[in-house]
């Protein structure tokens, strides 16, 4: 079938065995692949109730129809699973040049299950896996970990691309619930523990390597769109923005709209944001682009920090959402701190966001009394010390590498704790951006700002940041899109250059199926319906679509808020647009 392998790759690490089984045609035609495909494969094969750590909690990584191909934005893979840390659905997206990699072992999907009886590395190539020993590599790092797997364990056939790893950290073998995968050095599949999984299976890495490339529908219409693509989206204003600072951008942004949470969510923005921001990254620091492959944007940022006692130092960032979580949530005021902080969190394996955060909630802690540390406000020292605790499960950090909702029942601090599911948000107060409000609860993994990127629509006055009325409407809309984008698997900052009649275009270039929006519309539609009914079986009670009082009792310095009586009118209609029940529940 064009765009797609027609086939999957079942990895038992128990047994140290590999399968190559068959996809039928009209699983593709419902799914699209990417996360249609994992979500069916998750709902098919892990059993109701599976702890997110047992050997039957299954692994899912897959590349999307259009990965290795003219279409732009495509090198990308997705990570599916059970979360550790909200016991729920997960999916998790990361990009770079290793996904191309991913791709090139000719499968839609790989999927892991099992628990191997020692830490090991599996090889995979077009031929299914290869198992290796790898306690010499138990501990170390995830900079060492990728290089060492790719040098030690690719199949290095003739003809074949490049090998590409993927790998956990010190953070994932020790099983905090929130620890990343990490690949490209810098690039990380984030949220919602996806690295915890993979150490809870004691698989260290994997090390894809082929020769393959999918057949699209219409090889030469493709290319010519994607060299037409190129030249019209060179001159686009926000592909030129995030070219120019990449998402540092977002420090001014959000804290001129009071929308850039800090000091652990009492405030909208901080005093020293001019400090922190991408103007000043760039302007003080040796700073260039740096793309994924098949990418024309280049948000990434590469920089060598040029002063202070950081000097030398070299990173692939940091990201806006690091920048929040230490300079906003914890009030650190120099860059190149904060720098240092997601370098460490790189090198350990563990998201930034729910790291930050944490981090920022034991501040509070220990002001109110409940925890005794030496930690406050702007102490980069003091965070770096307690992010190495939490990665080694030492004192405090055992209590933080189990999530906020953990140690906020530890501390009895469940009121001051901002969560949704159990993961903490990104960088959008809801309180200033009310639809955020709406995408944080309806989340499939937790707290999330990608799966709509609604903060794009209320910055830009698509939509007044203050409604209500219509809200769930637009943001549906936005998630849908976004859906077919993950069963695509695209990039999120593509989403202005992608609207639906492109998407309509693309799906038919690459698959030759029916692509018109009511059909794109139907199968995000029965995704998102696929994904609730996996968290409801999970156990998802709908009260947990709802924000935490905290952030509806209490309202920003400059006034701005959302009730608890906004969020569920936004909610009511959200459901009711979905299909379906108002308890939240698809109908048949």
């Amino acid at each position: 079938m064009h765009g797609f392998y027609g086939r999957i790759l079942a990895v038992d690490l128990s047994r140290e065995t590999s399968t190559v089984e068959p996809v039928p045609e009209e699983v593709l035609r419902e799914c699209l692949g990417g996360k249609g495909l994992a979500t069916r494969l998750l709902m098919e094969r892990n059993p109701p109730g599976a702890d997110p750590f047992s050997a039957e909690n299954h692994l899912i990584i897959a590349t999307g129809p259009c990965c290795q191909s003219p279409v732009w934005g495509a090198s990308r893979y997705g990570v599916y699973t059970k979360s550790p840390l909200t016991r729920l659905y997960v999916e998790s997206y990361s990009g770079g040049k290793v996904p191309e990699a991913v791709d090139s072992t000719g499968f839609d999907a790989v999927v892991f299950t099992g628990r191997a009886a020692r830490p090991t590395i599996v090889s995979v190539d077009p031929r299914g896996a290869r198992f290796h020993e790898a306690g010499d590599l138990w501990g170390a790092d995830t900079f060492r970990t990728e290089a060492e797997a790719r040098a030690r364990f690719a199949p290095n056939k003739a003809g074949y691309r490049k090998p590409g790893a993927l790998v956990i950290g010190p953070a994932g073998e020790k099983l905090l619930r929130f620890a990343l995968i990490e690949n490209d050095k810098w690039r990380s599949a984030g949220r919602g523990g996806v690295g915890a999984v993979m150490g809870s299976k004691q698989l260290k890495a994997v090390v894809f390597q082929g020769d393959r490339r999918r057949e699209p529908a219409q090889p030469g219409a493709l290319a010519q769109y994607g060299k037409a693509f190129s030249k019209t989206a060179r001159d686009n204003a926000g592909v030129k923005a995030y070219r120019a600072l990449g998402t540092t951008m977002m420090v001014k942004i959000l804290n001129e709209a009071q929308a850039f949470p800090s000091k652990y969510w009492t405030e909208g923005s901080c005093e020293h944001w001019e400090k922190i921001s991408g103007q000043t990254f760039h302007r003080e620091h040796q700073v260039r682009p740096h793309a994924c492959a098949g990418c024309l944007m280049a948000c990434g940022r590469l920089a060598t920090i040029q002063k202070g006692r950081r000097k030398g130092l070299v990173i692939e960032g940091p990201e806006y959402e690091t920048i929040y979580a230490f300079g906003g949530l914890c009030m650190i005021e120099e860059i190149e701190e904060i720098a240092y902080l997601h370098d460490l969190c790189d090198r350990m394996g563990m998201d930034t966001i729910t790291a930050g955060n944490l981090c920022a909630f034991t501040i509070e802690a220990v002001r109110r009394g409940k925890v005794r540390y030496e930690i406050d406000y702007g102490q980069p020292d003091q965070i770096a010390r307690l992010l190495v605790q939490i990665a080694n499960r030492e004192g405090i950090g055992d209590v933080l590498a189990e999530g906020i909702a953990h140690a906020a029942r530890q501390w009895d601090l469940e009121d001051l704790a901002v969560h949704v599911k159990g993961m903490e948000p990104a960088g959008y107060d809801p309180r200033t951006l009310k639809g955020m409000g709406l995408a944080y609860g309806t989340s499939d993994r937790g707290a999330c700002h990608l799966r709509t990127t609604f903060y794009k629509p209320e910055l830009a006055g698509l939509i007044p940041r203050d409604a209500v009325e219509g809200k769930a409407r637009m943001l549906i809309d936005y998630e849908d899109r976004l859906t077919i984008f993950d069963t695509l698997i695209l990039c999120r900052f593509y989403r202005d250059l992608y609207p639906w009649e492109e998407l309509e275009k693309v799906v038919g270039m690459v698959t030759g199926l029916p692509s018109s929006r009511e059909d794109l519309g139907k199968i995000a539609s029965n995704i998102a319906d696929m994904t609730r009914r996996f968290n409801l079986r999970e156990g998802l009670d709908p009260e947990q679509d709802r924000l935490p009082r905290r952030l509806h009792r209490e309202a920003l310095p400059t006034g701005q808020a959302l009730t608890a009586g906004e969020m569920e009118t936004m909610l009511r209609d959200y459901y009711r647009i979905r299909g379906w029940s108002e308890d939240g529940v698809p109908r048949d």
